[in-house]
């Protein structure tokens, strides 16, 4: 006979040590702290050695905890996929996308028919924010993030990165960079402050020409409004190329002239403490597909004339 721990007390400490906290662990669970607390109490009588470090507002791993939490992580996850593999389908597996509402709109969704073509028995779920949402707790199994990284507790795989450049409706006959004085700037408000974000005044400094905040300027408070107002014919948008293929592609929007400037990275993330089931597997693999279609498509239209411009891709 194995000389093991009650089940109850080894799923309460692995659910505390990923957590981090008794009381996470014990909404996991639908218990109470309080016994998730004995059931730790317990595990620990058991190995006669502490697995926490008890503190203020968390609990950390002990050496003992911290030997122990992997393989019984790894364990239950075991455990999670064998009884998947083996139980009737009752329900579709269905795997939720997190993104920002304008990668949602401009990437994700052009996409989902052939991914559906590709796995018709798969469902997506696009959750589309312009807040970074916890993955812990919201039910959310991968979010694409745009920025520098790192992102802490969630393993990162690179997409591609994004470049920005002016485009405008072919309509207003924007076509040297001398026509900038025959339109408005359409701006979009970052949600985050960051030096390297790319706006009008970096791309005037890139393009070697003068900068003057007296020009006429349309600004909007959401990238997607940006790019309407652009298609509108309103003004000159500095916009992500990477959520533009359908618009370049369809001549609603053209880029007259460079440069282009570099943008941030988009990064595909997941938990890094949970072993992704077979459904999610299959969406990561999608995902980096289509990232890579991507970049071999910009990479061969890529202008070759030195002024930074990409064709759509």
């Amino acid at each position: 006979m194995r000389r093991l721990p009650p089940l109850s007390a080894l799923r309460a400490f692995e659910a505390a040590a990923r957590h981090g906290s008794f009381k996470l662990a014990a909404s996991e669970l639908a218990v109470t702290p309080t016994a998730v607390s004995h059931q730790i109490r317990s595990l620990e009588d058991h190995i006669g050695l502490p697995v926490f470090e008890r503190q203020v507002r968390k609990v950390v791993l002990t050496e003992a905890g911290a030997g122990l939490y992997p393989v019984l992580r790894n364990g239950f996850d075991a455990f999670e996929t064998a009884i998947e593999r083996l139980t009737p389908k009752t329900r579709r597996p269905q795997v939720t996308i997190s993104a920002t509402t304008a990668f949602t709109a401009k990437w994700l969704v052009p996409r989902v028919s052939g991914f559906q073509t590709l796995h018709p028995d798969i469902d997506l779920q696009l959750h589309a924010s312009d807040n970074s949402v916890d993955l812990t707790e919201n039910g959310i199994d991968l979010a694409i993030r745009y920025g520098r990284g790192p992102y802490p507790g969630l393993e990162a795989d690179i997409m591609f990165a994004d470049d920005f450049a002016p485009v405008v409706n072919p309509r207003l006959g924007i076509v040297t960079q001398q026509d900038l004085t025959k339109a408005p700037l359409i701006h979009f408000q970052w949600r985050r402050i960051d030096p390297l974000n790319p706006t009008w005044e970096s791309w005037f400094a890139a393009s070697g020409l003068p900068w003057s905040a007296s020009r006429p300027q349309l600004r909007f408070s959401d990238e997607s409004h940006a790019i309407q107002a652009a298609v509108a014919g309103q003004g000159i948008a500095l916009l992500s190329l990477a959520l533009l293929r359908d618009e370049l592609t369809a001549g609603q929007l053209v880029q007259p002239f460079g440069p282009a400037v570099p943008g941030h990275t988009y990064h595909l993330v997941r938990r890094a403490d949970r072993t992704p089931h077979v459904a999610m597997q299959t969406v990561m693999e999608w995902l980096r597909a289509e990232a890579t279609t991507k970049r071999i498509i910009e990479g061969a239209t890529r202008a070759p004339n030195g002024t930074g411009r990409s064709d759509p891709a």
